[in-house]
């Protein structure tokens, strides 16, 4: 019981509250890359999701008997980016292999994973937050189902905005902007005693 409350608590609590995208404001370069169309949305969600998931499995492994044991903690973030870089190798090829048209569809935003700062946020989060194992990893996999969450709204908004009446100097990137501020005050106002409420349930 304790650990579906634990569960409920990180979930909601990094979907709707602390949102990696709208809240956080990690990883806008894909948010808003990506986001034009909603085909693209899910292939970069998942993708993310999976090297969120994993990369928060591997790198709080690597610094609790690695970086920790040998006093190596300075070396945290630069260990992290290769954990990192070498997961999104591996979905790269994947992706490559299985799903070639998702591949190009991605293009320069798939490796850019590597450097989304999301990414890199959910693996320095869990070790500040002092979350163990079981934390990270729901922590990792939710910040990438909250990623998925943002880009799917603002990609839906983006495709209606196409046959919109905008004015000029709004359209494209602009427009984006804007949509993404007004997305980020909409979540904002999800106060954290909706957490408080929803657990007492």
């Amino acid at each position: 019981m304790d650990l579906l409350l634990r569960f409920l608590e990180i979930s909601i609590g990094t979907i709707f509250i602390n949102n990696f995208v709208l809240s956080k404001f990690l990883g806008l370069c894909p948010f808003i890359g990506v986001s034009k169309k909603l085909d693209s949305v899910l292939g970069m969600g998942l993708a993310v999701m999976f090297v969120m998931t994993l990369s928060s499995f591997v790198t709080f492994i690597i610094y609790k008997y690695v970086l920790e044991k040998f006093a190596l903690e300075y070396l945290r973030i630069v260990t992290f980016i290769l954990v990192i870089a070498a997961l999104v190798q591996l979905v790269e090829i994947i992706l490559k292999k299985i799903m070639p048209p998702l591949y190009d569809a991605l293009g320069i935003y798939l490796p850019l994973i590597t450097t989304n700062c999301a990414v890199l946020g959910v693996a320095e989060l869990n070790i500040n937050l002092g979350y163990n194992l079981f934390d990270s990893i729901v922590h990792g996999f939710m910040g990438g189902v909250s990623f998925l969450f943002a880009m799917f709204i603002m990609a839906t908004i983006r495709e209606k905005l196409e046959f919109s009446d905008i004015p000029k100097p709004f359209k494209g990137v602009p427009i984006a902007f804007i949509t993404a501020g007004l997305m980020a005050l909409a979540f904002f106002a999800a106060d954290k005693n909706i957490l408080s409420i929803f657990v007492q349930k």
